[in-house]
């Protein structure tokens, strides 16, 4: 099914264009009142991915000290000395201090921050006292929007590619559940300065352009899809393995040209050559990446992370990865057991489309299970899985279909959408468990504790939480990093 019909569309037609529109206005007007969850903090991981945009908007070079001693405390007592000096330990071969995160995050955070920037600037030559340090709170707001915001653009855009095969209702509940029943509203708002929602929307934007243009694409759309591939491996290595989605295809289109009585060779040779085009595209669009890899390690392909040759790839974590307390995908995330029934239910409806994104959540899947910290460290449920974001709405848009009749009714839609809302209330007060430390950040959870604190302990501290978040964030942040700390103390975590 093509995502714009090349006839002009009936009277039924237009009717549920004005409906699918309609409800992604929804969506938006859901997001803008979503805005004040976001939380301007900078943090773990987040630290050297901002890093990667501060130190070359402000220091003009690949200098992190000031983004250490900025760091938050568990951060900085890892790397630095008593005299808030950085240890050697975390010098590389170039001399620069570690900073092994991607850059993605960085390049698409660099317009908001620079219009920070720029207003910062202004401010000041009229008297304001703030800071153009890229610390103060324009830059960190700054930094929060825009991750929402593509947050955000990851599901619209994957609410528009499920209402190409499921009536827009389905896909709608999908959005919800997903939005609010996943890991990604963490790193939407919470975590901002992480790079799961730009993961999200890079591999979204990818998909759907990729679905777009399925078929006979033209040189250009070639690049273009190089390009967004290039942006997808810039904000996250992992992402890496959505390739196996054009791998499928390419098979399957080399399969169809060599069975072709006629013009087979030159059929076969146009393909390989728009092939080559996309990966010269995708290769550019990685520079940032092995730039910044030669500057810091001296290498391009030196990324900093656990070396390749010690992954569990004889030992993979298959189960763990899904079903362990030690956040397991659905064991925390309960809802994407759905979404995945229906991707695969998709991929036996629709091989052509759904074949190639089951493989590439399958590669993804198969990857974080091979690495060795699979579990995320400190993660809320699986993190890493953010980034299929647009299969598990598509996935579960497709469950929701299939499990009703073809014109959803208005039961159906209760149903289905009061569903949805139990796994979302499950989610919050699971978030809210694991935010304010309520179960280990770290490692396993224990299920009874669990399921106690969200019967009796959630409901009555979440209303006065909920206060603290909104008119008093900061010294609730500080309580948090508190008991971040004391926990590692407690279990003897040496990993920030």
């Amino acid at each position: 099914m093509s995502l714009r019909p090349s006839q002009p569309l009936s009277p039924g037609e237009n009717t549920k264009a004005n409906k699918t529109r309609r409800a992604a206005l929804a969506l938006c007007a859901l997001f803008a009142v979503s805005l004040p969850l976001i939380n301007p903090w900078i943090r773990g991981d987040g630290v050297g991915y901002y890093a990667l945009a501060r130190a070359l908007l402000i220091e003009g070079r690949f200098d992190f000290t000031q983004d250490y001693i900025h760091a938050n405390e568990r951060f900085r007592e890892a790397r630095l000395d008593e005299a808030d000096r950085p240890l050697p330990l975390f010098r590389t071969p170039t001399g620069h201090l570690d900073n092994h995160f991607s850059v993605g995050p960085a390049i698409l955070w660099a317009p908001f921050l620079l219009a920070a920037h720029g207003g910062v600037l202004a401010a000041r030559a009229m008297g304001s006292p703030v800071k153009p340090d890229g610390f103060s709170a324009p830059y960190r707001f700054a930094m929060a929007f825009a991750t929402a915001l593509y947050g955000f653009l990851a599901l619209l855009i994957s609410f528009r590619l499920a209402c190409c095969y499921v009536h827009w209702k389905w896909a709608f509940l999908a959005t919800l559940g997903v939005w609010g029943a996943s890991s990604l509203a963490i790193y939407m708002y919470f975590n901002p300065s992480w790079s799961h929602a730009h993961a999200a929307f890079a591999v979204a934007a990818f998909v759907m352009y990729w679905h777009k243009t399925r078929g006979e694409r033209s040189l250009m759309e070639w690049v273009f899809l190089g390009a967004l591939a290039g942006l997808m491996l810039n904000v996250y290595y992992a992402n890496a393995t959505l390739l196996a989605v054009l791998g499928m295809e390419a098979g399957a289109e080399y399969l169809k040209r060599w069975r072709a009585a006629s013009q087979r060779f030159p059929s076969m040779l146009r393909l390989c050559g728009n092939h080559v085009a996309f990966l010269v595209a995708a290769v550019v669009c990685l520079l940032p990446t092995f730039v910044t890899r030669s500057i810091l390690y001296g290498s391009p392909f030196s990324s900093g992370y656990t070396p390749l040759k010690e992954w569990f790839w004889t030992r993979p974590a298959l189960w763990p990865v899904l079903s362990s307390s030690n956040h397991g995908l659905f064991f925390w995330t309960p809802l994407l057991l759905l979404a995945v029934a229906g991707l695969v239910v998709f991929a036996f409806r629709r091989p052509g489309v759904g074949g190639p994104l089951l493989a590439g959540a399958l590669a993804f899947y198969l990857l974080i299970a091979c690495y060795p910290d699979w579990d995320g460290i400190s993660s809320y449920g699986n993190r890493f899985f953010v980034s299929l974001t647009p299969l598990f709405v598509l996935g579960l848009a497709v469950l929701l279909h299939e499990l009703t009749p073809r014109v959803p009714s208005r039961a159906g839609v209760a149903l289905s959408g009061a569903t949805v809302g139990l796994f979302i209330l499950w989610n919050v007060g699971l978030m809210f468990q694991w935010g304010m430390h309520l179960v280990p950040a770290r490692g396993p959870v224990p299920w009874v504790r669990l399921v106690r604190n969200q019967f009796f302990t959630v409901p009555g501290q979440l209303g006065q939480s909920v206060s603290r978040y909104f008119f008093h964030r900061s010294s609730l942040m500080k309580s948090i990093e508190a008991r971040d700390i004391d926990e590692s103390k407690e279990k003897g975590v040496a990993k920030p």
